[in-house]
């Protein structure tokens, strides 16, 4: 992991270093903080995550349909606020940024301890949604951060810095909930009791650590939400990079039906569920920073489809007449946490090579908020299809989805120029 560096303070010469050489830069101290938040916030998430699905499933006996409603609304919702969040912290004064950050962490902080007294369809896909409008709400404004406090050239690593510390959280996340089952008499309650306290302590770092926006920074108090979305879709880059992320969303299957496939394929008991997402976290975690660095090297948009090919083979292996066995649960969830390690902050930092400064939340807001209602209407279609004609039809038209819209996504990515940092006019 790099550490946080001033960035005109030279570095000592070490034994290894050759003169005239140039030693690579630090990670602003403001990713530092905000991997920080998300370390802590994402065990708080992952934590209900990861016994979501068997919660719903098992213990309240939904029914596939039933719980792709609820993980589309878990998804879903956040896509309508992330425009509100992205433009609002864009407008802010000072702390802009930081501020609407702030109350999306806070919503989703409160939302935790109601899992305890919610046990219906309605109630809980209410809780959801309020989560999830935090989740839509901080996400923009958060990148907003990562990306305007990097230097351009090396805004890949920065992003993969950050997903790499959020990653950890997502490993850890589980790994908790796991235990706290394991130890705990009521297992699910005490599972949210504990989740809701993490995420308390995510929203306390984040206002004592995480720094503002300097007032000089804010846009212009006058530049409208209909204006500023206007000159965002005038920019090509910005029109592909969202048409792209609406594509590969719409047949991107959630992590949890993913899981549950998964779970099928190799017998697996209710007890050993929740560490299935820690295969993908580790991946994701070991790979993040790396393929950030090559994304700066390589080009991001090209990063990002060979991402989704990864995602590609994983439904593949899903499908293929293989025996159950431990060596394809490993290489199912690699390629899932490599897809995520390709795409992830490696489309956030793509985005901010198209978007203006001044317009930064609301230009990541854009795509982000395309790909969340994707990946909404991809969980809805997903669970029906799994309802009418079973997992693997639904996984096998998924897939072939996925490997058109990766096909139309080159096409339409290669009339961009593909390296990785870029000026605003080139990003044209």
């Amino acid at each position: 992991m790099y550490l946080a560096e001033s960035r005109g303070a030279p570095a000592a010469a070490g034994p290894g270093t050759r003169p005239g050489r140039p030693v690579r830069a630090g990670v602003p101290a403001t990713v530092l903080a905000l991997g920080t938040v998300s370390l802590i916030t994402d065990v708080s998430s992952e934590m209900v995550t990861a016994v979501l699905p068997l919660y719903l499933v098992a213990e309240l006996g939904l029914s596939p349909l039933g719980f792709g409603l609820l993980d589309g609304v878990y998804n879903g919702v956040s896509a309508l606020v992330r425009l509100i969040g992205g433009r609002a912290s864009d407008r802010g004064r000072g702390g802009g940024h930081k501020t609407v950050a702030a109350i999306g962490y806070g919503l989703s902080a409160l939302c935790k301890p109601l899992l305890l007294v919610v046990h219906t369809l309605p109630l809980i896909g209410a809780v959801l949604a309020v989560d999830r409008t935090g989740k839509g709400l901080r996400t923009a404004p958060r990148d907003a951060l990562i990306s305007l406090s990097s230097e351009p050239a090396t805004q890949g690593r920065a992003f993969g810095v950050h997903r790499a510390m959020d990653t950890a959280g997502a490993l850890l996340g589980p790994l908790v909930a796991f235990l706290v089952l394991r130890v705990a008499a009521d297992g699910y309650d005490a599972v949210f009791t504990v989740s809701g306290c993490v995420a308390v302590l995510g929203v306390v770092v984040l206002l004592l650590f995480v720094p503002g926006r300097r007032s000089q920074d804010a846009a212009p108090p006058d530049a409208g939400s209909h204006t500023a979305l206007r000159t965002l879709l005038r920019r090509p880059a910005v029109r592909r990079l969202t048409c792209c992320a609406v594509l590969l969303g719409l047949t991107t299957v959630s992590d949890s039906f993913l899981y549950l496939t998964l779970q099928r394929r190799l017998d697996l008991s209710e007890a050993w569920f929740p560490l299935l997402p820690l295969g993908t976290a580790a991946a994701f975690l070991l790979l993040a920073v790396p393929l950030g660095v090559l994304a700066d090297r390589v080009g991001r948009r090209r990063l990002f489809l060979l991402g989704h090919l990864a995602l590609l083979c994983a439904y593949g292996l899903l499908l293929a007449p293989l025996g159950a066995s431990p060596a394809l649960a490993c290489l199912v969830l690699a390629l899932h946490g490599g897809f995520y390690a390709s795409t992830d902050g490696v489309l956030a930092a793509a985005t901010a090579d198209a978007v203006p400064a001044e317009l930064r939340g609301s230009g990541l807001a854009v795509v982000q908020t395309g790909q969340a209602a994707a990946r909404f209407g991809c969980s809805l279609a997903f669970g029906a299809a799994w309802t009418a004609w079973g997992d693997r039809w639904a996984l096998g038209l998924a897939g072939a989805g996925l490997a058109l819209a990766a096909a139309l996504s080159a096409r339409l990515l290669g009339r961009v120029p593909a390296g990785g940092a870029t000026s605003p006019e080139t990003a044209r």
